[in-house]
């Protein structure tokens, strides 16, 4: 979709389960297609701010007793980042560019949690964090 620049699904506890395409993310790390080098724009970063705004926005919503918190978007001067609760806590979130159109990016966003959250379950989680630790130890190696 035009105006993304990241995606990634974080589970309930903060553990970074799916990502966009991690070629992308190692090359704005590099400074390649114009990014400054460091970690801006890496999907582990994606999942952290995902995990505080879901942090955030859940004690917010029981302080206010009202209810689960289904959507939360942040506007900013050069982006925006959406997120969208999935199942059992787990969350969606969606980095995008000042021009991405933002209807667009919660509709797609929706449909997605509507067709993916119930694949979502415990067992996926608990194969999915062992493969990414897997592949952790397996890179430090």
């Amino acid at each position: 979709m035009p105006g993304l620049l990241s995606v990634a699904v974080v589970s309930s506890d903060g553990l970074l389960l799916l990502s966009s395409d991690p070629g992308r993310n190692a090359e704005a790390r590099a400074g390649l297609e114009g990014r400054p080098k460091g970690p801006r724009g890496s999907s582990a970063d994606l999942a952290t701010i995902v995990s505080g705004i879901g942090s955030l926005t859940i004690g917010a919503a029981k302080l206010m007793d009202s209810g689960a918190v289904k959507h939360t978007m942040v506007a900013m001067d050069e982006g925006s980042v959406f997120v969208m609760s999935i199942s059992d806590g787990s969350l969606l979130g969606v980095h995008g560019s000042a021009d991405c159109d933002m209807s667009v990016v919660a509709y797609h966003m929706a449909l997605f949690v509507g067709r993916a959250g119930h694949v979502l379950t415990p067992e996926l989680r608990s194969e999915l964090r062992k493969s990414l630790e897997d592949e952790s130890t397996g890179s430090a190696r």
